[in-house]
């Protein structure tokens, strides 16, 4: 039997383990029953003072018919309509503006960090400039500014310019062509999935066979030849509707509002100075051995940087800028100060009508929680996914 110091005292450890561990169990669990307390109070508060003001409280009034409408809308809205569709509408609408402000944002900041690192001093200070300016400004002032702009340096409806034929530029949007589906839409579209899915045949047995030929034109051929073949004996599956000027304001067509043009603007070059900032430190991070080792191949700075350096920095990219574009959901709330239909305004305009205060704050909450967990797990995912291929 072995003794020692070190043996002896074995008992003693164990002991002081299992009390460590109790204490950190009942401090758990104390932490636990105070914060079903303190929601539990915060419930019976609300709703106390909801009996008091003789308030309703529930979820009911969202199938209630709403009084408002709405300035722009993905589906088909107007005043009549629930209360649960109005949130539908400023849903969408969110959606929107931040699926594609993440991706105006990450082209703006790729091309500022870019500038950054160029050769060329006058290029260089001005987009560090640009980072420097508009991460300094608040994005409150930056949307008022670019909605002012657009409602009074644009020319009103009767003086409309018209940079390209049939495209109209006024205080009140921009008026584009507007795609019309024609009955034979759907039949072209089941030509081009059955041509899309022959092509996907395709390559599984090219990878399988290593068939000696080139893959993408014969792929690009299967998959787009059916759909022509039914456009050519259906009929022209799409046709454009053209704005008009009738009265007062130009009818049909497509029309981006003032107010989401401003929100596009605001918060893609807003959050693409912080994702410059990122996607910077990302390239740096790339040791400067691997350029080295690329340009010694015969590759030329551009490719270097493509096929290189920027799938390296991926890793390094992809968790600080997650946060970013999470910021930027949630920024898009900020739309109500210039009148964009998001969910907040939406929100805003149901209490004002309702009274369900409560309820509101709620749904929007909830809203952009979702929101929020749905955009760190596409994330997450094509973070693993680069780290898979990391090692």
């Amino acid at each position: 039997m072995r003794s020692g110091p070190a043996f002896q005292d074995v008992p003693g450890r164990v002991r002081l383990a299992r009390f460590v561990t109790r204490r950190e169990f009942q401090s758990q669990a104390l932490f636990i029953v105070i914060a079903v307390l303190l929601v539990w109070g915060a419930i019976q508060v609300a709703a106390d003072n909801l009996a008091e003001s003789s308030g309703k409280s529930g979820f009911a009034f969202l199938w209630q018919k709403a009084s408002f409408e709405l300035g722009e809308s993905l589906i088909p809205y107007s005043a009549g309509d629930t209360y649960f569709k109005a949130f539908v509408v400023g849903v969408l609408n969110t959606l929107k503006v931040a699926a594609l402000g993440i991706v105006l944002s990450t082209f703006v900041g790729l091309i500022i960090a870019l500038g950054q690192l160029s050769k060329s001093v006058v290029i260089a200070r001005l987009c560090r400039g640009y980072v420097e300016v508009v991460r300094n400004v608040p994005l409150l002032l930056q949307l008022l500014f670019w909605h002012t702009f657009l409602l009074r340096g644009l020319p009103t409806v009767r003086q409309a310019l018209s940079p390209v034929d049939e495209v109209y530029l006024t205080n009140r949007g921009l008026y584009l062509l507007s795609p019309v589906a024609e009955p034979s839409f759907w039949i072209v579209m089941l030509a081009l999935a059955g041509g899309i899915a022959l092509a996907v045949g395709l390559w599984f047995w090219h990878r399988k066979t290593n068939a000696a030929f080139r893959l993408w034109p014969w792929g690009l051929t299967i998959a787009v030849l059916p759909a022509l073949l039914a456009a050519y004996v259906a009929g022209a599956p799409i046709t454009w509707e053209i704005p008009r000027l009738t009265g007062f304001n130009f009818t049909g067509g497509m029309t981006i509002s003032p107010e989401f043009t401003a929100m596009l603007l605001g918060l893609s070059i807003y959050t693409g100075a912080f994702n410059a900032e990122i996607i910077r430190a990302g390239i740096l991070g790339v040791s400067k051995g691997q350029v080295e080792a690329g340009l010694s191949l015969g590759l030329h700075p551009g490719q270097v940087m493509r096929k290189i350096v920027l799938p390296q920095a991926l890793r390094i990219i992809i968790p600080p800028i997650s946060n970013s574009y999470l910021n930027l959901t949630k920024e898009s709330s900020l739309g109500v100060a210039i009148g964009y239909p998001e969910v907040v305004r939406v929100a805003n305009i149901t209490l004002a009508e309702t009274s369900q205060s409560l309820e509101c704050v709620s749904i929007i909450m909830l809203i952009y929680l979702i929101l929020s967990l749905i955009t760190s797990l596409i994330l997450n995912v094509m973070n693993a996914q680069t780290s898979r291929e990391e090692r």
